[in-house]
């Protein structure tokens, strides 16, 4: 892993592969190992660019919530670091939640995007209450009790009853935060703005890919950025849920691959 210093934390990132930039975003609470299974598939003909965001991994959290400004800044220095101007995209989940954020900020630098399993809708009241109230709880019981949680959250029931080693690797990778990385990182999303408006402001090649069975981003959150991304691509991807390139990496890695090759030729 190397490293940088963005702001109050200190950043990891792998590089792996050599070629056009790609940057692969993981979701919460991961960290770049996410994108294992899939890397072999896309660094014959691409540079990866793995970093575990921000209270993740071996990244530092820093001072406060770790707010979608503090990751989308934090991606433009890692992209600086390593020489990338103008790279393609590719987020899950919180990864995509800072990708609309990173459009927002720098979009001269997005080449092309991949939404997955993410939503462009800011927490409502109830969502907002419970991601606080989780924040504070695991301040007070410790990372366990939460990783428990997540796990029927973020696999979908086809690998939960069928992939025990999927759900003992997400468990792992999920351990790695302390009880403060879980805590900021949460009030970060809980904050995360609306949106839904700059849908229509993307004007780059852009491909949507939502887990059959995800609970917390549904094919219907796909639907809705299709609608309002001009040529956009959705696709729904069966015996997956919100971590959908963990559970069908093999599918899910044909897709990136096909989509990042005809992007190249187009944009």
């Amino acid at each position: 892993m190397q490293h940088l210093r963005s702001d109050d934390a200190e950043i990891a990132y792998e590089i792996v592969g050599t070629g056009s930039p790609v940057v692969l975003l993981h979701p919460f609470p991961v960290h770049h190992e996410f994108w294992n299974p899939i890397v072999p598939v896309l660094s014959s003909r691409y540079r990866l660019i793995l970093p575990d965001l921000r209270g993740h991994g071996d990244s530092g959290i820093g001072e406060g919530p770790a707010t979608m400004g503090k990751y989308a800044r934090d991606l433009s220095r890692v992209l600086d670091a390593v020489g990338a101007v103008r790279v393609v995209c590719v987020g899950v989940s919180i990864g995509g939640y800072m990708l609309f954020e990173f459009w927002r900020q720098f979009r001269g630098r997005v080449h092309a995007l991949v939404l997955c399993d993410t939503k462009p809708q800011a927490d409502g009241a109830e969502a907002r209450a419970n991601r606080l109230k989780a924040a504070a709880n695991v301040l007070e019981h410790g990372t366990e009790q939460f990783v428990e949680s997540m796990i029927p959250k973020v696999l979908g029931h086809t690998t939960l009853s069928t992939r025990p080693d999927l759900v003992d690797g997400a468990r792992r990778m999920m351990r790695k935060m302390s009880p403060e990385d879980v805590s900021m990182v949460q009030r970060g999303m809980a904050e995360r703005p609306d949106s839904v408006a700059d849908l229509k402001t993307i004007n780059v090649p852009t491909l949507i890919v939502i887990g059959e069975e995800d609970i917390l981003a549904t094919p219907a959150d796909g639907e809705l950025m299709r609608q309002h991304i001009s040529g956009s691509q959705l696709k729904i991807i069966p015996k997956a849920g919100h971590y959908a390139p963990w559970e069908q990496s093999e599918a899910i890695g044909s897709l990136l691959r096909q989509f990042m090759d005809a992007a190249m030729i187009t944009c």
